[in-house]
């Protein structure tokens, strides 16, 4: 039986994103306290994480109220979808222009 903490985040987030039959949350309990690990499609991830983290934070903090209401540590951990990782190109800093990279 899930519980109220992982049954919580679930909720929450299968109500914001287009793939909700993606999220999987994964529960695991140390002397640290709770962590629950999020899943979710790859396309998903601006929609949990939003403009500058705002939305991933708040849910941080509604899943630490529901830990403090049960007397427990609670951290959320947004696992990186595969593929979901920008790779950026590298680049000489100080070349402005194609000319400058003497190709």
């Amino acid at each position: 039986m899930p519980i109220a903490d992982q049954e919580f985040l679930e909720y929450v987030v299968k109500a914001l994103v287009d793939h909700p039959e993606d999220v999987q949350v994964e529960r695991k309990v140390d002397e640290m306290g709770v962590l629950l690990s999020l899943r979710i499609n790859s396309k998903d991830m601006g929609q949990v994480i939003g403009r500058a983290g705002a939305t991933a934070k708040s849910i941080r903090n509604l899943i630490r109220i529901i830990g403090l209401k049960n007397q427990a540590r609670v951290n959320l951990k947004i696992e990186e979808p595969e593929g979901g990782r920008r790779v950026e190109e590298a680049r000489p800093s100080s070349a402005t222009n194609l000319d400058d990279l003497n190709l």
